[in-house]
């Protein structure tokens, strides 16, 4: 189940993810940049199963906050489940998103993440650490996922 929310973040109902998707019902989610300890950024693709944007690259871990979960709560699970990093991300900022496929509210997250990094839940396929100058290339040249870039992209390529 997804908390239904208005663009002030306040719960205005309680739907199955399936409902909220088919009419883009505005919801709560999480992204989190993870960065080594050098300042590579981690990206990943996502699955083809995936409800929205099945394939596209992604420069977040993140994901839908589930009805009756906090964001801190959520994001702690996305980053287990989508690449098996346990921590504690830095909150950001929060933020909204619309566009024809979504409609959320977000909270924004940063950590820096040392060690083995593997899809767990089958959501991603694939991984891989660059720099923010080959995420420069790699953006401009693969499909990414619009909501992330928007909310987070200024924090990788400036202003």
């Amino acid at each position: 189940m997804v908390d239904v929310v208005d663009e002030n973040d306040v719960v205005v109902g309680r739907v199955p993810r399936s409902v909220m998707r088919r009419e883009r019902l505005r919801h709560r989610a999480v992204f989190v940049l993870v960065r080594n300890p050098v300042g590579d950024v981690l990206v990943h693709r996502r699955s083809e199963l995936k409800d929205v944007w099945p394939g596209w690259w992604d420069i977040a871990i993140g994901g839908v906050v589930a009805s009756g979960e906090t964001y801190d709560e959520a994001v702690r699970r996305e980053l287990r489940e989508e690449a098996g990093i346990e921590g504690k991300p830095e909150f950001v900022r929060s933020g909204v998103y619309e566009d024809q496929e979504v409609s959320l509210v977000a909270r924004c997250y940063d950590i820096v993440h040392q060690g083995l990094v593997e899809p767990v839940d089958g959501e991603v396929v694939e991984f891989r650490w660059v720099t923010p100058g080959d995420l420069r290339v790699l953006v401009a040249t693969e499909r990414f996922l619009p909501d992330s870039l928007a909310l987070l992209g200024d924090r990788l390529f400036g202003a």
